[in-house]
C-alpha cells in the first residue's frame, strides 16, 4: 500500500512510522521548509503523570512505551527517561497532592510523594523552599527542535520513505493530493495532519472540525551551567491537570487563587533541560482568538520568579523567547480522527497531548485504518 501523509509535524511524522513499520510505502507532505508548529514549539515532555483515567491514560502510558522503544532505535530522538517532580509549596497544595495519592491513582502513573529531601536526591538543583514534591518516573524528554527530522532521517534509510517539504496541498483527489506545484501524488490512503490550520482546504473538504485553537508562550536560557536531571512542574498544574480533580483541588482553588497574571493567562510553570543545557520555560494559555501577534513580558517575568524561587539561584539569561498555537478537541476526545472518504482520514486536535501521545494515537490509527 502507498500512504500519503500531509503534515510534517510530530503527529504526521509518527504517521508514517507507523505506516512504514507496518511494510507500506510513504511519502510526506508540508508545507513549510520544516515544521514550523507545535510541533517544535513544545517542551518535549512525554507526561503521563496529570492525564485523566481512562483512554487518555490508556494513550500516555502506551505512547511512553512507544517513545522509549525509538529512542533506542533513533539516538536524535534525544529520549530521556528524566521523570518529574511538581513541586508543592503550601498546605493546600500538599492536600491535594496527598488525596491524589490516598485514591490510589498515583500508583497508576508511577507516581509517588517525597520530602524535599527526597527530592533533592532526584533533582539537587531545587535549593528553594517547598514542603513536598510529587515524584513520577513515568514521565519523559525528547527534543522537540530535533525529534521530526531524527525520525524522517531513520525513515529515510528504509528506502520506502520520500519527504517533500515546501508542498501546500491544494485538491483532495479521487486517488490522493495536487499541490500547489500543480504534481498530482497518487496513494491508497492519505491522512492529513493538519495542525492547527483549520481553514483553507481543511475547512474546504472536512467541514468546521470540533476543535479550537489555543495559543501558548516560553522561553529557553544560556546553558543553567549544571545538570537539571528531571523536569519540573509547580502545583498550578495540579489546577491544569485532570488527573487531580476532587475535593481536595476545589479548597485549593478557593483558599489559594492563583496570582492575578497566572489567572489571566491560565498559567503553570513547567521546566525542561535541553541538551544544550538550557532550560525550556513556560507555559501560558490563549483562547481567544484573534490571537495578539506579539508576546506578553509579564508572564515570563512571572515564570522566571517562580523558577528561581524553586531553584534558590538565579536563571541564567533568556536566550529566545516564543508563542505557538496548537489545536485542541472540544469533544473530549484524545484527538479528532474522522473519515472522511474511501481512501482520506483526517487527524487533528489532540491539545497539549501531542507530543506526549502521538505515538500512540498514529498506532490507533493505523488499526482504525487498516494498515
Amino acid at each position: 500500500m502507498r500512504v500519503l501523509i500531509v503534515g510534517g509535524g510530530v503527529l504526521g511524522t509518527m504517521h508514517a512510522w507507523q505506516a512504514l513499520s507496518r511494510g507500506h510505502d510513504v511519502i510526506q507532505l508540508e508545507r513549510e521548509p520544516e515544521a514550523r508548529g507545535a510541533s517544535v514549539r513544545n517542551f518535549g515532555l512525554v507526561w503521563v503523570s496529570g492525564r485523566a483515567d481512562g483512554a487518555e491514560l490508556a494513550t500516555a502510558a502506551r505512547a511512553r512505551e512507544l517513545w522509549a522503544e525509538l529512542g533506542a532505535a533513533v539516538p536524535g530522538l534525544g529520549f530521556r527517561a528524566a521523570g518529574s517532580l511538581t513541586a508543592l509549596r503550601t498546605d493546600a497544595e500538599l492536600a491535594v497532592a496527598e488525596a491524589f495519592v490516598a485514591s490510589g491513582a498515583a500508583a497508576q502513573r508511577g507516581t509517588t510523594l517525597l520530602d524535599p529531601v527526597e527530592a533533592r536526591l532526584r533533582n539537587p538543583v531545587l535549593r528553594g523552599d517547598f514542603l513536598a514534591a510529587l515524584w513520577c518516573e513515568r514521565d519523559a524528554v525528547v527534543e522537540p527542535r530535533t525529534a521530526q527530522p531524527a525520525l524522517r532521517e531513520h525513515l529515510l534509510a528504509t528506502g520506502r520513505y520520500a519527504w517533500l517539504p515546501g508542498r501546500e496541498v491544494r485538491e483532495l483527489t479521487a486517488n490522493g493530493v495536487r499541490d500547489d506545484h500543480g504534481q498530482v501524488h497518487e496513494a491508497d490512503l492519505v491522512l492529513l495532519c493538519i495542525g492547527a490550520q483549520l481553514g483553507g482546504l481543511a475547512r474546504e473538504i472536512a467541514g468546521e472540525l470540533p476543535l479550537r485553537r489555543v495559543r501558548l508562550q516560553m522561553m529557553q536560557t544560556e546553558p543553567l551551567g549544571e545538570e537539571f536531571p528531571t523536569a519540573l512542574a509547580d502545583a498550578d498544574s495540579l489546577r491544569y491537570y485532570p488527573a487531580y480533580a476532587g475535593p481536595a483541588l476545589d479548597e485549593l482553588r478557593v483558599r489559594q487563587p492563583q496570582p492575578a497574571v497566572a489567572d489571566e493567562h491560565a498559567m503553570q510553570l513547567l521546566v525542561v533541560q535541553r541538551r544544550d543545557g538550557g532550560l525550556t520555560i513556560g507555559d501560558t494559555h490563549g483562547y481567544a482568538e484573534p490571537f495578539p501577534f506579539d508576546t506578553d513580558e509579564q508572564p515570563y517575568e512571572y515564570l522566571r520568579e517562580v523558577t528561581e524561587s524553586l531553584l534558590g539561584r538565579e536563571l541564567p539569561l533568556i536566550r529566545r523567547r516564543w508563542a505557538g498555537v496548537y489545536a485542541q478537541s472540544l469533544t473530549g476526545e484524545i484527538v479528532h480522527r474522522a473519515r472522511l472518504t474511501e481512501r482520506a482520514w483526517v487527524i487533528a486536535g489532540p491539545g497539549g497531548r501531542g507530543m506526549t501521545c502521538s505515538p500512540a494515537i498514529a498506532e490507533t490509527t493505523a488499526l482504525e485504518a487498516g494498515l
